[in-house]
């Protein structure tokens, strides 16, 4: 079998993936990276779902409220629509996004783009979100970023719906989620469960 060979000077580009609970700074950490990114005089893109609007409907927001333009976008595929002549690609709310974007990302890596996603890694139930474990699996830099439990204090790992809501989207701040260790979010869930017996 022939193998193409990797020619020195040629452009590699690669994936990064920032995970966590909500509340954790994932989206303040992909800012950042873009906003250095920027500073290096990089060519930047940046997209969300066209789907998140809860804080602004084109730029990507913080909680913190820090923020940096975006495109939305309505599939994953669009994103390749705008990515001719682009060093760095930043994707926000991931887990939100179809399941092509993993194939999309590595099309983006293979272009000799550095391309930085940030999204929650476990929906509410602590069940792996949309697109996010295919894309934990296939890049080469994972930063896993956590939250503080707002009941004991311990590092938070889970996103505990407050709510009774049942699907797997509800769009939410502290109204709806909080972030809560393993212990803490189970306990909520025994206690919930007892409430509805």
């Amino acid at each position: 079998m022939f193998l193409e060979p990797h020619f020195k000077g040629q452009r590699s580009g690669w994936i990064e993936v920032i995970c966590g609970s909500m509340f954790s700074g994932k989206t303040e950490e992909l800012i950042r990276r873009l906003k250095r990114a920027k500073i290096a005089s990089q060519k930047v893109e940046i997209f969300k779902p066209g789907t998140d609007t809860r804080y602004d409907i084109k730029n990507v927001v913080s909680h913190d409220a820090n923020s940096i333009l975006a495109t939305p976008v309505e599939h994953s595929s669009k994103i390749l629509d705008f990515a001719d002549g682009v060093t760095v690609v930043g994707i926000d709310e991931a887990q939100f996004f179809d399941s092509e974007l993993t194939d999309v990302c590595e099309k983006l890596a293979l272009k000799g783009i550095r391309v930085i996603v940030a999204g929650l890694d476990m929906d509410y139930k602590g069940k792996p979100f949309g697109p996010m474990p295919n894309l934990l699996a296939v890049a080469e830099y994972i930063t896993k970023v956590h939250a503080i439990c707002q009941h004991c204090g311990n590092l938070a790992t889970h996103s505990y719906r407050l709510s009774d809501e049942t699907g797997t989207v509800v769009l939410g701040e502290k109204d709806r989620y909080e972030p809560r260790c393993r212990n803490c979010y189970q306990m909520g869930n025994i206690l919930n469960l007892q409430v509805k017996e």
